[in-house]
């Protein structure tokens, strides 16, 4: 396949996002074959800012139109798993923003649908294109740390006036996006957490606030302590209304330890194993020397557009997904996790129970005082993450 039509479908805040780089030719091998916006006002709205290209307010008239060959999928998350369903059901490659749905259980059904179609299947995890982190992979995953002990993340550069929450009817409701800051601003650094340790969880408990600093429904700070198999523990720190906000990672094993703040990775190694030293030095205070390790980390994240051109090469060129779809529903078992356990004051082991977090969920859906203050307004996405 020489040129890939995408089919936008959404187009809100992200959507136009990602319509803009587009529209302006910076996916090479890729064009804009059609909008999906359901909306008639937004498509008006539009329409003069993306000459020539067909817009499209009934669902079924746009997926069996034939202007597309993929999808991007940018609307509110609840939607995501069945319209990933139903572009797969049509021939179509998909690319749907994070997170993957709201209930893992719709995202399982959408995983099946993605293997049994072999067609491209991506999520919009953008963070996993910063070098550092691929460094901070990299460095785990070869045994520069030893074994895992510890992984604490502070991420409270989230900052969310009452204004962002006011600009949508469905924002920071259970009923429009099925949580807070874990389901809308944290999904990133839940997938890294995964990606990076490779491990699940064998339990955590988690602390979360609901409403705590905004006039919202849905979780606004969350604490969380985890536990893992090889005995490995983590805490998971994050808020929207903190400022200045901290965005600190320090992953500690058995050879030294990382930290990652203000877009600098920090490497020291222990020039004895920790369990080697502890086991032969019999000097009482004494800990194990370690030096500063100078790491080379790249330059140049390509956020956004590296998922979108890494997904065209995909399909182009059979370029390995940097961020496949399926793996969408580990972060997001992490988020309904944390909201489980604090909805009934207890660990949650994993394998997560699905059933018991749907029925969960489903109450506070029921119980929803939805918004009377909101209204439609469009925001610059330029500096999210």
């Amino acid at each position: 396949m020489d040129i890939v039509r995408i089919g936008i479908i959404g187009l809100g805040n992200m959507g136009t996002s990602h319509a803009s780089y587009l529209y302006q030719n910076k996916i090479e091998g890729a064009v804009i074959g059609a909008f999906l916006e359901e909306r008639s006002g937004r498509v008006a709205e539009l329409q003069q800012h993306f000459d020539a290209i067909p817009f499209f307010t009934d669902e079924d008239a746009f997926f069996h139109s034939g202007l597309f060959d993929a999808v991007l999928i940018a609307t509110p998350h609840y939607s995501h798993p069945r319209l990933a369903q139903k572009a797969f059901a049509n021939g179509l490659h998909v690319l749907c923003e994070k997170p993957s749905g709201v209930f893992t259980s719709d995202v399982r059904e959408m995983n099946e649908a993605a293997a049994k179609s072999g067609l491209v299947f991506s999520l919009m995890y953008n963070q996993r294109t910063k070098p550092i982190y691929q460094t901070l992979r990299k460095l785990i995953h070869d045994g520069e740390l030893g074994s895992i002990r510890r992984m604490n993340w502070i991420i409270t550069n989230w900052y969310r006036s009452q204004s962002y929450y006011d600009s949508s009817n469905w924002r920071a409701t259970w009923a429009g996006e099925g949580g807070g800051v874990l389901i809308n601003q944290c999904p990133h650094q839940l997938d890294l957490w995964g990606w990076l340790l490779q491990m699940e969880p064998k339990r955590l408990r988690g602390f979360c606030s609901f409403g705590k600093y905004r006039d919202i429904e849905v979780e606004d700070e969350v604490t969380t302590y985890l536990e893992y198999e090889t005995g490995a523990t983590g805490v998971f720190i994050t808020t929207t209304a903190e400022a200045p906000g901290t965005n600190r990672l320090e992953v500690t094993g058995t050879r030294g330890k990382v930290v990652i703040e203000n877009d600098e990775l920090t490497f020291w190694q222990l020039e004895t194993e920790e369990p080697a030293f502890n086991q032969s030095y019999k000097g009482g205070f004494g800990a194990p020397n370690s030096q500063l390790i100078p790491i080379e980390v790249k330059e140049g994240a390509t956020d956004h557009e590296g998922i979108t051109q890494n997904f065209v090469n995909a399909i182009r060129t059979g370029e390995p997904l940097l961020a496949p779809g399926e793996e969408g529903i580990y972060g997001l078992t992490l988020s309904n996790a944390m909201q489980l356990s604090t909805w009934i004051d207890d660990w949650v082991s994993f394998p997560l129970d699905e059933s018991l977090y749907e029925k969960e969920l489903t109450k506070r859906i029921q119980q929803s005082q939805g918004k009377n203050h909101a209204t439609e307004t469009t925001l610059d996405v330029s500096g999210s993450h």
